[in-house]
């Protein structure tokens, strides 16, 4: 019917289905012209070219001063000094390969390079604009400087007790590990529980967080804070809605199988990792900010003011997410979802709604687990594959697809990690406890929470 003497049909209301579908629209639009403008202008937001970088008491976290750095390429030399924090930065004239160098000499006393090999670094100033962080690895002995004639000698009972004495310190780093594990496995079991997907593309949504906190902090110049919020957002609706949105629904839709959903997600994660690899370059690089801090001495541990803020907001994500899941109606749904997906669906529950939003939960989770190691050791293009195992090591342990078995799987496996240094290499300490993992799981396969199912 059309309204007589214009000619245009008339337009209905726009009902509740209509506004949220013009939101998702809006939505995935911000989205995409907030990536495609971020990576368009990236090179012109950077104005300065140069090479930090931060130097760090092995024992102590605590930048050190007083080490000099020098930088040369053909035509061109330069130094730096470290700060107070530890923190040196040399500018560079332009892009290209420069050999990094630590003077050994104006280390402290007891201190030296954990390789020896690598006094000189050969860094790679991919663009104009770019700030590359070289990382100097150090160890105790051998260092720079004379102990001199009055040091201690150490006896095998002294080693036994300084062996022990850093168990708090050890068991500290551990549960700061694990939460940065439990983050990112809690996503990941939520999805796994809720769509039955073995996501081998989860690693990538870690590194998605840093990656991303690094950009707005270090290229578009905004505070860390502002960053990590930011990034904490993007990473939520891109790796977690988006992605949803544009993937998984569609393959979920057609009935993709298992198998075929799981490959999908391997060859996701592969072409994301060198996406970042491409965008972002191969090397290690730090925040602007909070890059060295002295550690707060409680007791006998040691912990830097960023981890202790990191990790206090990580028990809090994660507490969140219990509290969801316990109390709320869309917490009790996911769970509902997880344990009969048909029968939920039966009861009136909307199971897209409930997987759409496991998503956005999985990937912001990510995406703050992978903030948390960019403040501790940097951010780099593989960040995410290199945990992906452990991630995956603390699902399985509390059982996969329980969100309470992943939080205790990997504190767990964070533990096992760091204590294991007091006998092992901490070459090693990932071997000894994916060891431990697989002897738990010979005795109980269906992990600490986790049901045991009849097959066959």
């Amino acid at each position: 019917m059309r309204v007589r003497g214009t000619g245009v049909a008339p337009r209905a209301s726009l009902g509740p289905r209509d506004l949220r579908r013009w939101t998702r629209r809006v939505l995935a639009g911000l989205g995409a012209v907030l990536l495609g403008l971020g990576l368009a202008t990236a090179p012109a937001l950077a104005a300065e070219t140069g090479l930090k970088g931060v130097v760090k008491d092995p024992a102590s976290e605590v930048g050190i001063a007083g080490v000099t750095i020098n930088v040369a390429a053909d035509g061109f030399t330069g130094s730096a000094t470290t700060d107070a924090e530890g923190a040196w930065f040399v500018a560079v004239p332009s892009a290209g390969k420069y050999e990094v160098a630590i003077d050994t000499t104006t280390l402290p006393a007891g201190l030296g390079l954990a390789d020896p090999t690598k006094a000189v670094l050969n860094v790679n100033v991919l663009s104009e604009g770019r700030v590359q962080a070289v990382l100097f690895s150090l160890a105790a002995g051998g260092g720079g400087g004379d102990a001199g004639a009055d040091s201690e000698v150490t006896t095998p009972a002294d080693e036994g007790s300084s062996l022990w004495s850093q168990v708090p310190q050890l068991t500290v780093d551990g549960l700061i590990f694990g939460i940065v594990i439990a983050l990112a496995a809690v996503g990941l079991s939520l999805v796994f529980g809720t769509t039955k997907l073995t996501n081998f593309a989860h690693g990538e949504l870690i590194a998605l967080g840093g990656l991303s906190t690094y950009f707005f902090n270090v290229v578009v110049g905004l505070p860390l804070i502002l960053s990590i919020v930011i990034a904490f957002l993007f990473s939520a609706v891109v790796g977690g809605w988006l992605q949803n949105r544009i993937l998984w629904k569609p393959l979920r839709k057609r009935g993709t199988g298992l198998i075929a959903a799981l490959v999908v997600s391997i060859g996701l994660g592969l072409f994301l990792r060198y996406l970042f690899l491409f965008l972002f370059g191969g090397q290690s690089r730090t925040f602007n900010e909070y890059a060295g801090q002295p550690g707060i001495e409680i007791g006998p541990v040691l912990i830097t003011p960023k981890d202790l803020i990191a990790s206090t907001v990580g028990i809090l994500l994660i507490a969140g997410t219990i509290w969801w899941l316990l109390r709320t109606k869309d917490g009790k749904a996911t769970r509902a979802v997880a344990d009969n997906p048909a029968l939920a669906s039966a009861s009136g529950i909307d199971v897209e709604k409930v997987i759409s939003t496991v998503w956005v939960l999985g990937a912001a989770l990510a995406s703050f687990s992978g903030i948390m190691i960019g403040l501790q050791v940097g951010v780099n293009w593989q960040m995410g594959f290199g945990i992906l195992l452990l991630v995956f090591a603390g699902s399985v342990l509390g059982g996969l697809g329980t969100a309470f078995g992943a939080i205790l799987g990997s504190l767990i496996v964070g533990l096992l990690i760091q204590l294991s240094t007091l006998f092992v290499p901490t070459e090693l300490k990932y071997v000894g406890a994916l060891l431990i993992l697989i002897l738990i799981l010979l005795v109980r396969p269906q992990g600490i929470l986790g049901k045991s199912e009849r097959v066959g």
